[in-house]
């Protein structure tokens, strides 16, 4: 029986060097491992990068050439789409468990040991050298790049308490303190934000990418470490706030482009997936798919808006925050109203907006308008691209006097009638306000004609928004909701101006 074939159990009460031997077990670096595990995956058909959904044809494909190719990795990509996830799913194509010198600090192979203090261990006690087992999510590191990242870090230092307490030289393996990356032999390392790595540091990374030499202090160590390195970059980060520098990047055998969701179901699969939503609110909080479409209609807004930085992207976070934020909007409602239960409103959306806010990088002419008008119009714009998904489109529709199956609403409202929508009602309450609007109902039943009565209230509050969105209605910001009203009588509420002459100029 090889290694390899053995249950998990029974490795773990192998506990010598000989009782290995015995085994078969031969080693193997951690890109064959790689490449092994996961050419095993693809046979059996089974999924390789569990939960991360929009990257069948696209970044997978690619992480899997690399694998196959045992190449170390860059993910370029803006914020937000899924590099690390991507890099610590990898730790699944590890095998469960290896084998290394027990005590080591390096992770020495039993077979080929690689500090001196596993050969050492080795020469001292031969066959009965004590090993211990690794699970394979202890084999992966990770590490921030900032600026103030030193190769010591990295890499190591010498240490002068050693030196003394062993009264050794320097120029002695022993006194060494190793960083991060010697200590992740036999392991997957990533350096995350790699531009913002110093270009000094990032020098110190060549011969370890390519021949596995460390160099501290003057003194050069032959350690031919096997690391599976992976390597994140932000674009943008990339060109204006660092750089990697050419030879490194020369050394990094494959750069693989990420990208933001394609289409708004993959994006809705990876909110879900991601949000973390507390069992009250899933009990009490009905939420239907419109609003979720809604939800990832905004992000798509924001990335093709001229007040958001593209170059700085919006982040699949900002979805993320925004429906656990909707979900307690309609939460913090039952709790002031004393419902046991409701379903989500446009209303509630009120409470997406410091989602926005935060998760977007402005251009100068988004400073200006700033950023809580930015994200009240983005909410508005996802709400107008949305809306001719469900209904006719009211600027065709405008033209048709006789078949515009919005003409009740817009005519009743332009009577000096009008509808406040505030952000606390009861369900009764809110049902009462949308029922005085004539022609609201009906217009759901028309085109919607089997929703329940959540759903339809829910799309009586977005057909008032997607009017006021095709200018066929006037939609007020209150302090505490919105007031809809005809559009002329919204154009002719002017502010009161204290100076008369100031008005007139104006």
């Amino acid at each position: 029986m090889q290694y390899q074939d053995i249950p998990s159990e029974k490795l773990l009460h192998i506990h010598t060097l000989g009782e290995l031997k015995a085994t078969g077990y031969q080693p193997k670096s951690i890109k064959q491992e790689l490449r092994d595990n996961l050419i095993q995956r693809l046979q059996k058909k089974e999924k390789v990068f569990e939960g991360i959904w929009g990257y069948e044809e696209s970044v997978i494909p690619d992480m899997e050439r690399a694998i196959l190719s045992m190449h170390n990795i860059i993910l370029l990509g803006l914020r937000g789409q899924a590099k690390t996830r991507i890099a610590r799913l990898m730790v699944d194509l590890l095998d469960e468990y290896i084998p290394i010198i027990q005590g080591s600090e390096l992770n020495d192979d039993p077979l080929e040991p690689l500090s001196s203090f596993g050969k050492s261990t080795i020469a001292e006690h031969k066959d009965h050298t004590p090993i211990a087992w690794v699970h394979r999510s202890e084999r992966y590191t990770e590490k921030l790049a900032t600026p103030d990242v030193s190769v010591a870090d990295l890499i190591g230092d010498t240490d002068p308490i050693k030196a003394a307490s062993l009264k050794l030289p320097y120029s002695d393996e022993r006194v060494i303190h190793y960083g991060l990356i010697p200590r992740s032999h036999r392991s997957i390392f990533v350096i995350n934000e790699l531009p913002d790595l110093q270009a000094r540091i990032q020098v110190a990374l060549f011969n370890i990418l390519q021949e596995g030499d460390i160099q501290i202090r003057g003194f050069k160590i032959r350690l031919p470490l096997d690391i599976q390195f992976v390597f994140t970059a932000n674009p943008e980060d990339y060109t204006n706030r660092g750089s990697i520098v050419t030879p490194l990047k020369d050394r990094i055998d494959s750069q693989i482009m990420t990208h933001y969701p394609r289409t708004i179901e993959i994006g809705k699969k990876i909110t879900e997936q991601e949000a973390y939503i507390k069992e009250p609110q899933k009990a009490k909080i009905k939420l239907n798919e419109l609003a979720k479409d809604l939800i990832e209609q905004i992000a798509f807004e924001a990335r093709d808006s001229e007040y958001v930085d593209e170059k700085s992207g919006v982040s699949a976070r900002l979805t993320i925050s925004a429906y656990e934020n909707l979900m307690s909007s309609a939460e913090r409602r039952t709790l002031i109203n004393g419902e046991k239960e409701t379903f989500v409103r446009i209303s509630d959306f009120v409470g997406v907006l410091p989602s926005i806010t935060g998760k977007v990088e402005l251009v100068y002419e988004g400073e200006q308008e700033g950023p809580g008008i930015v994200a009240q119009n983005l909410v508005g714009k996802a709400i107008r691209s949305q809306f001719i998904q469900y209904f006719p489109n009211p600027e065709e529709k405008r033209k048709q006097k006789e078949k515009n199956p919005y003409r009740a609403i817009v005519e009743w409202f332009g009577e000096g009638n009008e509808v406040d929508i505030l952000n606390d009602l009861s369900n009764s309450e809110y049902k009462k306000a949308l029922m005085s609007v004539p022609g609201l109902e009906s217009l759901i039943k028309t085109h919607h004609p089997n929703t329940d009565e959540n759903i339809r209230l829910f799309m009586m509050e977005f057909a008032l928004h997607g009017l006021a969105e095709y200018s066929q209605l006037s939609k007020k910001q209150l302090t505490t909701g919105i007031q809809f009203k005809d559009l002329l009588s919204g154009m002719f509420s002017m502010p009161d101006y204290e100076d008369d002459d100031e008005f007139d100029d104006r």
